[in-house]
């Protein structure tokens, strides 16, 4: 979980599990990478989770992408913003082709909804 005085980053925990896929994807990432993701992070809690391209992008609804290129790799990372000014980071993946994967945009559509049926979880 990553704080500051105003925006909190939060990342998706299933609330059946309790387990956090988007940590851990980003945890069994190389430190250089990782690195880089949680430098992207800061900038978006800095912004308030609003970033203009390069750096992030509108997918549906209220669901948005951090994009954090690294080499010849793209990470892309969904997010959306709740109340009480918390960004929560729902999925992430390695981005292999030009168009996001339909799978990987429904997987963070399934996340977004169990966090709106749970929001209790991120209230910490």
């Amino acid at each position: 979980m990553i704080y500051n005085k105003e925006y909190k980053i939060k990342f998706y925990c299933n609330s059946k599990t309790y387990k956090s896929e988007v940590f851990e994807f980003i945890e069994s990432l190389d430190l250089k990478i990782q690195a880089k993701i949680y430098k992207y992070l800061d900038y978006l809690r800095e912004n308030k989770g609003y970033l203009d391209e390069p750096y992030a992008r509108h997918i549906k609804g209220k669901i948005r992408e951090l994009r954090v290129d690294f080499s010849n790799n793209h990470y892309r990372l969904f997010y959306f913003l709740v109340l009480n000014k918390v960004i929560i980071i729902l999925s992430g993946y390695l981005k292999k082709s030009n168009k996001t994967p339909k799978r990987e945009i429904r997987k963070a559509e399934l996340n977004y909804y169990d966090c709106l049926n749970n929001l209790q979880i991120y209230e910490k």
